[in-house]
């Protein structure tokens, strides 16, 4: 169904989320619409925060908000919807709208497999009723389940539209750049280059795409990198668990600005922590790149100032390949804590690939390396 048809249906004038390539149509349009706007459209660093920012404004309002996320986000919402929305706490109305990947049955990447298969399942077992909307879907079917819907949103319950691949049409074409001038897998080529053989734990999306693929232009093996394809922003948590049991070995994580946002508390427990060997290098594009360009708060914050105040001894920004040298250079000879932010461009190359290796393979191969150290 077109996008522009889903949201008048819907009827409401306030939406918060996280993009998901599943619901570009959708973060298009409203980008298109309302760009970035207190009163319309907020984009929140990670699900669980949006659906407590939803929260607040139906108790400023009386309305409905809508949430808008990918699948794997559900995690993240457990906790509000079942301790905050539900009709046995506050009885706060929600509209979800969730991206359905790997849906049973659709080919999709190995770490959307099994949040696709309980979906549906995670949303019933929160008591939230469930619409599915796919292709064929017609727009006098979704206008009923909606007046179902109202009935339920009545009573302090929440709902969910589950969108299926394909199944949103007719979005805007919205551009999403910025002025910085390095682009990412340059950037990931500069850093494989100084880490040698250093083990590196990567995020989730084209970061660890990148890498993987890097690594094949080389000729070098695989089983130095850790390739985090899911659990987004805890790529730097699982830096640091490496880090403190190989204390003699220096860890690299590759991160984003997207995920350092989604979970930034790990940021403080990595400060507090101060584990000497490792090197959290973040490439912020200031964009959710890797599921469409939505902007990120983060062209907007002090990353460097929130390390330094979470307790990291070393913390510099660079945007030019010479500082990003230079900084590796003195990162890897260093025996503290360091963070490097690195100013980035938004856009990657057509042709990029994907990991031919399986997650488990990954996993053995990294497993493997990690204990000959």
């Amino acid at each position: 169904m077109k996008v522009e048809k889903l949201v008048e249906i819907i009827n409401s004038d306030f939406y918060t989320g996280v993009p998901d390539s599943q619901l570009k149509a959708l973060c298009n349009y409203l980008m298109d619409r309302y760009g970035i706007d207190q009163k319309h459209h907020i984009i929140a660093a990670n699900e669980g925060n949006c659906t407590a920012l939803a929260a607040g404004y139906h108790l400023a309002t009386g309305k409905v908000p809508v949430v808008y996320m990918q699948n794997s986000g559900e995690g993240n919402i457990i906790n509000p919807v079942a301790s905050l929305l539900n009709d046995k706490v506050y009885a706060i109305p929600v509209i979800f709208i969730i991206g359905w990947r790997g849906e049973p049955g659709i080919h999709d990447e190995p770490q959307h497999i099994y949040q696709g298969e309980v979906t549906v399942k995670l949303l019933e077992d929160m008591d939230i009723a469930t619409f599915v909307i796919g292709k064929d879907t017609s727009d006098e079917e979704v206008a009923a389940k909606m007046d179902e819907f109202r009935k339920i949103l009545a009573k302090g319950k929440d709902v969910a539209f589950v969108i299926r691949k394909g199944a949103l049409t007719d979005a805007p074409k919205v551009e999403y750049k910025n002025d910085n001038q390095m682009i990412r897998e340059e950037i990931i080529q500069h850093i494989v280059k100084v880490s040698g053989e250093d083990p590196i734990v990567s995020t989730t999306g084209k970061a660890s795409r990148e890498l993987f693929e890097t690594r094949v232009a080389n000729g070098q093996s695989h089983k130095y990198d850790f390739l985090t394809v899911g659990s987004m922003g805890h790529s730097s948590s699982i830096a640091l668990g490496v880090a403190i049991n190989k204390p003699d070995q220096k860890i690299w994580c590759i991160d984003g600005d997207g995920a350092v946002l989604m979970h930034m508390g790990s940021m403080a427990v990595l400060g507090t922590n101060k584990p000497k060997n490792l090197v959290h290098v973040v490439i912020n594009n200031g964009a959710h790149e890797t599921v469409g360009g939505m902007p990120t708060v983060a062209a907007d914050i002090d990353l460097v100032a929130i390390a330094k105040a979470c307790g990291y001894p070393n913390a510099v920004c660079v945007d030019t390949f010479e500082e990003l040298d230079r900084e590796l250079e003195i990162a890897k000879n260093k025996n503290e804590l360091s963070l490097i932010e690195v100013k980035c461009s938004i856009g990657a190359r057509e042709d990029l690939g994907r990991p031919t290796t399986t997650a488990l393979e990954n996993k053995q191969n990294f497993m493997d390396y990690l204990g000959t150290l």
